[in-house]
């Protein structure tokens, strides 16, 4: 395979398969200008619509050393996570770009300059290096030669996206990875996002201490929940583990506190998941209104497109909205234009699972995701095992009977029922209790408490 762009050839040297801990990807070597670079390709992007890409700079120190003086590791491994849960999608690894493209060398010669106590950009302005020194004609030539055109970046850079288009790759849309700051780099992070435009992440509230007193805890960490990209569900039920009463009506079985708390999980997350149902009863927003923090995409669950065309979500424009239809289901044709139809994929008449709606969903939006309902499709994800986290709250109330909440078939015998660590949260009168599932969250989870 041979491309001429900006009168440089790209040649592909190798294509082999590469296994990794997020997964095996099809790896091509590329050579261009004297440089090879690398594509780690998962599924087949040249078929989807917009993968999602990442154009991942050669880092030493970051990604070989685990430097935490920049997040370039972190974002590599997010960005390969990010695609590996997509089941699409190209992360290109472009040599040449150390340091912004200035070099090993140049690099820690402008660390030592930090060192002393200048900022990033001015070290490398000391140095008489430019404040980015990249070309990206490499990786719109590598994307050329895999078919793709259009894509979705995986980037906190605007200039990535801009350099893109130029080169004559449409970028859809621009999506920051879910990688939380630490100590070491958030000063050289704040430089980027102060100097050279880099997106800030998203806000995530802290928890007042009056308003969620905690076992073990001052309160749920809603950060962990970002940084970690999790899958979580929260679903409040009366004492006897009802939704709502005979009638349908839902208003409230919980107190104000822990819609708060709802809310804060709203704002710490991609993405919200709810089913058709609780579209149908209840016409929620599913905004984030009780706390600060951004909108998450709204993800609706509708295999049979069974939500009226007049619901809130699908009308009012205050986030971004995915409808999940099934293949042959008809929707209208004048929806609003913050909604966006996607199709799930065909089970040969078998109700789509909770895998393959995470897929659909980490196709368009990585990041963390929460499952808000209702009692069914939170039992859904909950028995399927792809929860990392389950906030399940009861109030002291006795509905009788009424809309199911949490269920799932258990075993037959106690000593095998469902234990996990936990924590437990008082909202005011309300008693919400995290369930802590994954391995993966459970280690970076204090204050546990034993199953």
């Amino acid at each position: 395979m041979a491309i001429s762009e900006s009168g440089t050839a790209l040649h592909q040297r190798a294509r082999t398969m590469l296994p990794t801990d997020h997964g095996v990807f099809t790896t091509y070597a590329f050579d261009a200008a004297g440089t090879t670079h690398v594509a780690m390709v998962a599924g087949d992007p040249s078929a989807a619509t917009a993968p999602l890409v990442r154009m991942h700079s050669e880092c030493l120190t970051g990604d070989a050393l685990g430097s935490h003086r920049c997040d370039c590791g972190d974002q590599l491994q997010a960005a390969l996570a990010a695609i590996a849960d997509a089941g699409c999608g190209v992360l290109l690894y472009l040599r040449g770009h150390e340091g912004r493209g200035i070099g090993l060398g140049p690099k820690l010669e402008a660390y030592e300059l930090q060192d002393a106590g200048l900022d990033t950009v001015d070290a490398n302005r000391r140095l008489g290096l430019p404040d980015d020194a990249r070309d990206y004609t490499a990786a719109a030539q590598m994307l050329e030669a895999l078919g793709i055109a259009r894509v979705r970046l995986l980037s906190s850079n605007p200039t990535k996206a801009a350099a893109l288009e130029a080169l004559g790759i449409e970028v859809i849309e621009r999506r920051m990875l879910p990688v939380a700051d630490r100590p070491e780099n958030a000063g050289y992070l704040d430089t980027k996002r102060r100097r050279m435009h880099h997106d800030r992440p998203r806000a995530v509230p802290e928890v007042p201490v009056a308003a969620a007193q905690a076992t073990g805890t001052s309160g749920p960490d809603y950060a962990a929940i970002t940084a970690g990209a999790e899958v979580v569900a929260q679903l409040a039920q009366s004492a006897d583990g009802f939704i709502a009463a005979r009638s349908g009506d839902a208003a409230f079985v919980s107190g104000e506190a822990d819609r708060a708390h709802l809310h804060r999980l709203r704002a710490a997350v991609a993405a919200v998941v709810v089913g058709a149902q609780t579209v149908v009863a209840d016409d929620p927003q599913l905004t984030v209104r009780a706390v600060d923090g951004e909108n998450p995409v709204r993800v609706l669950l509708d295999p049979h497109a069974r939500i009226p065309a007049d619901r809130q979500v699908l009308t009012d424009g205050a986030a971004r909205t995915l409808w999940l239809v099934g293949p042959a289901a008809e929707v209208p044709a004048d929806l609003a234009g913050h909604v966006a139809v996607v199709r799930l994929p065909q089970t040969g008449g078998a109700p789509v699972s909770p895998e393959q709606v995470l897929a659909v969903v980490r196709e368009q939006v990585p990041g963390a995701v929460l499952i808000e309902g209702g009692g069914r499709t939170v039992s859904d994800f909950l028995a399927a095992g792809v929860l990392d986290r389950l906030f399940l709250t009861l109030a002291p109330v006795l509905i009788g009977d009424g809309v199911p909440g949490l269920r799932f078939s258990g075993s037959p015998v106690m000593a095998e029922a469902l234990r996990v660590p936990f924590r437990r949260h008082l909202f005011d009168a309300d008693v919400c209790t995290e369930f802590v599932l994954s391995t993966a969250a459970q280690q970076h989870t204090s204050g546990l408490l034993e199953s």
